[in-house]
């Protein structure tokens, strides 16, 4: 009598695609799983790498694994994390997420994660750059200094609107716009005869010298890193741009990375947010604002430095009076960053020095 063989043979998903979309958010995870050819499964879990690997290697073993999310507050610690176990992992911009008019309208975190697994599934999703961690750390660091000094620039708001609103003026010596030690020891020196007034001004006074003692500590950091390997000689380069400053040309650096990435200067116009906004249908073409996409960082550096280098550039100089007539100044200055950004891609990949009058 022959005898059924209960031994079950061993699952092997050698060769197949697993497709996992991730849905990140701070306290859990929504993850759908795609095949080729159908949806596997959609689950919520802790926001755990570990136990996330431990459950596709133990359904799908041996299968090709490939997971995104999309990019915000969680950075790229889960892409890094995912790396070093040997699993592919995307970040992705949500706006390039495709999808249809219902799933923007019923949006769930089941739907966003299912877009995000078919999207990889149907080659449809372009991963953003992903930056090295000393990069990154880098560019924080930019970053950190850039909100210190808009938190500081609240803070003296404050302080003049408080004397306004008392009637205190402030004398003509240091109406310069300078906050200088000897007129912050004038604020300090300023007596008020109720108590609360006097405790609500000195912690605006205490705020504000602690942002300028921080500030300053983080110039000296920025200047350190500056002198270093990876960035004295295109600091240096950049700094023969007229309008291009230290901290300019460290922001610059640490928000675009190696400037070689980017293949054409329409990829780098888009990716500093100075591409304008356009629709287009049939003969009908209207050009827009500029994008709201685009490195928010770099940008409000370029624009700084383009209404600076039209001072000090008699050939960008030109170039702006040139589109006065076409559009408003401020429309133009765009342009003027635009050509001005172009030049810094010229110096940073060719490792020359700017020209001044080049009109080209």
């Amino acid at each position: 009598m022959q005898t059924q063989n209960t031994k079950k043979a061993a699952i092997d998903f050698t060769g197949q695609n697993i497709y996992v979309g991730i849905d990140t958010h701070y306290k859990s995870w929504m993850v759908s799983i795609y095949s080729d050819e159908l949806e596997l499964q959609t689950f919520g879990q802790d926001p755990d790498v570990n136990r996330l690997e431990n459950y596709l290697y133990k359904n799908y073993p041996n299968a090709n694994f490939r997971l995104a999310y999309e990019s915000g507050f969680c950075g790229f610690w889960i892409q890094r994390s995912f790396a070093k176990k040997g699993l592919h992992c995307d970040v992705v911009h949500a706006a390039d997420v495709p999808g249809s008019n219902k799933e923007l309208i019923r949006k769930t975190d089941k739907v966003d994660s299912r877009k995000i697994a078919k999207g990889l599934r149907n080659n449809e999703l372009n991963c953003i750059f992903i930056p090295d961690e000393q990069l990154e750390s880098d560019r924080q660091l930019m970053r950190s200094r850039s909100k210190i000094v808009r938190d500081t620039t609240l803070v003296k708001n404050r302080i003049k609107a408080f004397l306004k609103l008392r009637g205190i003026s402030i004398p003509a010596d240091y109406k310069s716009n300078k906050w200088s030690k000897k007129f912050i020891s004038w604020l300090q020196s300023i007596q008020f005869n109720i108590i609360s007034s006097k405790a609500a001004f000195n912690s605006y006074l205490d705020e504000l010298i602690f942002l300028l003692e921080k500030q300053k500590q983080l110039n000296k950091v920025i200047e350190e890193l500056s002198k270093s390997d990876g960035y004295s000689s295109n600091t240096h380069l950049l700094r023969t741009v007229p309008a291009i400053g230290l901290l300019s040309a460290m922001t610059i650096l640490t928000e675009l990375g190696d400037i070689n990435r980017f293949q054409k200067q329409d990829h780098l116009y888009s990716y500093c947010g100075l591409t304008p906004d356009c629709h287009s249908s049939g003969d009908t073409e209207r050009i827009g604002k500029i994008s709201r996409r685009g490195n928010v960082f770099v940008k409000t550096v370029l624009i700084e430095c383009a209404w600076v280098a039209v001072r000090k550039d008699p050939a960008l100089l030109l170039y702006y009076k040139q589109q006065l007539p076409k559009m408003e100044h401020n429309k133009a200055i765009i342009k003027v960053a635009r050509k001005l950004l172009n030049r810094i891609r010229y110096v940073l990949k060719n490792k020359q020095k700017y020209q001044i009058g080049i009109v080209e």
